[in-house]
Protein backbone atom coordinates (compact mmCIF):
# COMPACT_ATOMS: atom_id res chain seq x y z
CA UNK A 1 0.00 0.00 0.00
CA UNK A 2 1.47 3.57 -0.94
CA UNK A 3 0.96 6.57 1.07
CA UNK A 4 -0.66 9.27 0.23
CA UNK A 5 0.60 11.97 -1.47
CA UNK A 6 1.75 15.16 0.53
CA UNK A 7 0.31 18.48 -0.69
CA UNK A 8 1.07 21.79 -0.78
CA UNK A 9 -0.97 24.88 -2.39
CA UNK A 10 0.93 26.73 -4.49
CA UNK A 11 0.14 30.59 -5.27
CA UNK A 12 2.25 32.32 -8.36
CA UNK A 13 2.38 36.02 -8.73
CA UNK A 14 -1.36 36.95 -7.16
CA UNK A 15 0.40 40.24 -6.92
CA UNK A 16 -0.94 43.86 -7.30
CA UNK A 17 1.23 44.18 -10.91
CA UNK A 18 -1.30 41.79 -12.08
CA UNK A 19 -4.65 42.48 -10.35
CA UNK A 20 -4.49 46.21 -10.17
CA UNK A 21 -5.85 48.50 -13.26
CA UNK A 22 -3.25 50.66 -14.56
CA UNK A 23 -0.44 48.69 -13.04
CA UNK A 24 2.28 47.01 -15.59
CA UNK A 25 1.22 43.67 -15.92
CA UNK A 26 -2.39 44.02 -15.70
CA UNK A 27 -5.10 42.25 -17.47
CA UNK A 28 -8.68 42.78 -16.78
CA UNK A 29 -9.43 38.57 -17.00
CA UNK A 30 -6.75 38.32 -14.50
CA UNK A 31 -9.80 39.09 -11.85
CA UNK A 32 -11.52 35.73 -12.62
CA UNK A 33 -8.98 33.76 -11.07
CA UNK A 34 -9.52 35.41 -7.22
CA UNK A 35 -12.73 33.42 -6.03
CA UNK A 36 -11.67 30.18 -7.24
CA UNK A 37 -7.48 31.02 -5.70
CA UNK A 38 -9.48 32.38 -2.75
CA UNK A 39 -11.98 29.00 -1.97
CA UNK A 40 -8.60 27.14 -2.70
CA UNK A 41 -6.87 29.04 -0.67
CA UNK A 42 -9.15 28.89 2.43
CA UNK A 43 -9.61 25.28 2.15
CA UNK A 44 -6.01 24.89 2.57
CA UNK A 45 -5.63 27.29 5.46
CA UNK A 46 -8.79 24.68 7.62
CA UNK A 47 -6.93 21.76 6.63
CA UNK A 48 -3.27 22.53 8.18
CA UNK A 49 -2.22 22.43 4.27
CA UNK A 50 1.18 23.96 3.59
CA UNK A 51 0.57 27.47 1.70
CA UNK A 52 3.50 28.94 -0.41
CA UNK A 53 3.30 32.40 -1.59
CA UNK A 54 5.88 33.00 -4.56
CA UNK A 55 6.20 36.11 -6.00
CA UNK A 56 8.68 37.59 -8.83
CA UNK A 57 10.99 40.64 -7.44
CA UNK A 58 13.66 42.41 -8.98
CA UNK A 59 16.85 45.21 -7.39
CA UNK A 60 16.76 48.85 -7.89
CA UNK A 61 19.06 49.80 -9.78
CA UNK A 62 20.23 46.40 -10.97
CA UNK A 63 20.59 44.84 -14.28
CA UNK A 64 18.42 41.91 -14.87
CA UNK A 65 18.86 39.69 -18.04
CA UNK A 66 14.59 39.19 -18.67
CA UNK A 67 14.48 42.94 -19.29
CA UNK A 68 15.82 42.38 -22.77
CA UNK A 69 12.33 40.43 -22.81
CA UNK A 70 10.01 42.66 -21.18
CA UNK A 71 10.14 46.36 -19.51
CA UNK A 72 11.67 46.90 -16.13
CA UNK A 73 9.05 45.69 -13.20
CA UNK A 74 8.43 44.36 -9.98
CA UNK A 75 11.26 46.26 -8.36
CA UNK A 76 11.87 45.57 -4.78
CA UNK A 77 9.99 48.37 -2.67
CA UNK A 78 7.16 48.83 -5.55
CA UNK A 79 3.59 48.32 -4.56
CA UNK A 80 3.17 46.57 -7.60
CA UNK A 81 4.92 43.22 -5.98
CA UNK A 82 2.43 44.00 -3.12
CA UNK A 83 0.21 40.68 -2.46
CA UNK A 84 -3.28 41.27 -3.63
CA UNK A 85 -5.51 42.63 -0.25
CA UNK A 86 -6.75 39.13 1.08
CA UNK A 87 -4.13 36.79 -0.72
CA UNK A 88 -1.10 37.45 1.21
CA UNK A 89 0.90 35.31 3.65
CA UNK A 90 -0.45 33.84 6.66
CA UNK A 91 2.30 33.60 9.75
CA UNK A 92 4.03 30.37 8.95
CA UNK A 93 3.58 30.16 5.11
CA UNK A 94 6.45 30.58 3.64
CA UNK A 95 7.35 32.92 0.64
CA UNK A 96 9.39 32.55 -2.37
CA UNK A 97 10.88 35.31 -4.01
CA UNK A 98 12.11 34.42 -8.02
CA UNK A 99 13.61 36.82 -10.55
CA UNK A 100 12.65 34.28 -13.44
CA UNK A 101 9.01 32.97 -14.59
CA UNK A 102 9.31 29.95 -12.50
CA UNK A 103 9.26 29.20 -8.96
CA UNK A 104 11.85 26.77 -8.64
CA UNK A 105 14.74 28.14 -10.82
CA UNK A 106 17.51 29.84 -8.92
CA UNK A 107 15.05 29.25 -5.24
CA UNK A 108 15.05 27.14 -2.31
CA UNK A 109 11.41 25.90 -3.19
CA UNK A 110 12.63 22.35 -3.96
CA UNK A 111 14.37 21.98 -0.39
CA UNK A 112 11.58 23.68 0.91
CA UNK A 113 9.10 21.24 0.07
CA UNK A 114 10.86 18.32 0.43
CA UNK A 115 11.89 19.56 4.09
CA UNK A 116 8.23 18.77 4.11
CA UNK A 117 8.14 16.04 2.61
CA UNK A 118 5.50 17.46 -0.32
CA UNK A 119 5.00 15.63 -3.00
CA UNK A 120 1.93 17.19 -5.19
CA UNK A 121 1.74 20.48 -5.71
CA UNK A 122 -1.46 22.47 -6.85
CA UNK A 123 -0.30 25.25 -8.49
CA UNK A 124 -2.64 28.48 -9.04
CA UNK A 125 -2.13 32.22 -10.33
CA UNK A 126 -1.03 33.90 -13.20
CA UNK A 127 0.02 33.47 -15.95
CA UNK A 128 -0.62 30.30 -17.54
CA UNK A 129 1.71 30.31 -20.40
CA UNK A 130 4.34 32.10 -18.50
CA UNK A 131 5.17 31.83 -14.60
CA UNK A 132 2.81 28.88 -14.16
CA UNK A 133 3.78 26.71 -17.42
CA UNK A 134 7.34 27.45 -16.32
CA UNK A 135 6.68 26.34 -12.30
CA UNK A 136 4.65 23.53 -13.51
CA UNK A 137 7.47 22.30 -16.02
CA UNK A 138 10.20 22.79 -12.91
CA UNK A 139 8.02 21.15 -10.29
CA UNK A 140 8.16 18.39 -12.82
CA UNK A 141 11.61 18.00 -13.71
CA UNK A 142 12.36 18.04 -9.59
CA UNK A 143 9.98 15.06 -8.71
CA UNK A 144 6.98 17.00 -7.80
CA UNK A 145 3.27 16.33 -8.99
CA UNK A 146 1.82 19.63 -10.55
CA UNK A 147 -1.83 19.40 -10.33
CA UNK A 148 -3.31 23.10 -12.08
CA UNK A 149 -6.73 24.27 -11.15
CA UNK A 150 -8.36 25.32 -14.07
CA UNK A 151 -10.69 28.13 -12.78
CA UNK A 152 -7.24 29.42 -10.52
CA UNK A 153 -5.23 30.23 -13.71
CA UNK A 154 -5.65 32.31 -16.74
CA UNK A 155 -3.92 34.86 -19.04
CA UNK A 156 -4.58 37.87 -21.50
CA UNK A 157 -3.11 35.10 -24.39
CA UNK A 158 -5.97 32.70 -24.82
CA UNK A 159 -4.83 30.94 -27.39
CA UNK A 160 -1.74 30.64 -25.46
CA UNK A 161 -3.36 29.67 -22.39
CA UNK A 162 -5.39 26.79 -23.90
CA UNK A 163 -1.94 25.37 -25.44
CA UNK A 164 0.28 25.58 -22.37
CA UNK A 165 -2.11 23.56 -20.13
CA UNK A 166 -3.13 21.04 -22.83
CA UNK A 167 1.13 20.47 -22.77
CA UNK A 168 0.91 20.77 -18.85
CA UNK A 169 -2.07 18.13 -19.08
CA UNK A 170 0.29 15.61 -21.78
CA UNK A 171 3.44 16.21 -20.49
CA UNK A 172 3.83 17.17 -16.98
CA UNK A 173 1.18 16.79 -14.77
CA UNK A 174 -2.70 17.12 -14.32
CA UNK A 175 -5.27 19.82 -15.37
CA UNK A 176 -7.98 19.42 -12.87
CA UNK A 177 -11.73 21.42 -12.55
CA UNK A 178 -11.57 23.58 -8.67
CA UNK A 179 -13.98 20.79 -7.62
CA UNK A 180 -11.03 18.54 -7.58
CA UNK A 181 -8.73 21.12 -6.55
CA UNK A 182 -10.93 21.88 -3.52
CA UNK A 183 -10.67 17.72 -3.04
CA UNK A 184 -6.67 17.53 -2.95
CA UNK A 185 -6.45 20.04 -0.59
CA UNK A 186 -9.36 18.43 2.12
Amino acid sequence: MTSRPVTALLLVDVINSFFRPGDPNYYPQADQVLEPIRQLLDKARASGTLVVHTAERHREGIYDFEWAKLPVHHIEGDDTIDFVEGFGPLPGEPVVHKRRYSAFYATDMALMLREQNVSRLVIVGVKTNCCIRATVQDAFAGGFEPVVVREATNSNRPHLEEASLEDIWRYFGQVVPLSEGLELLA
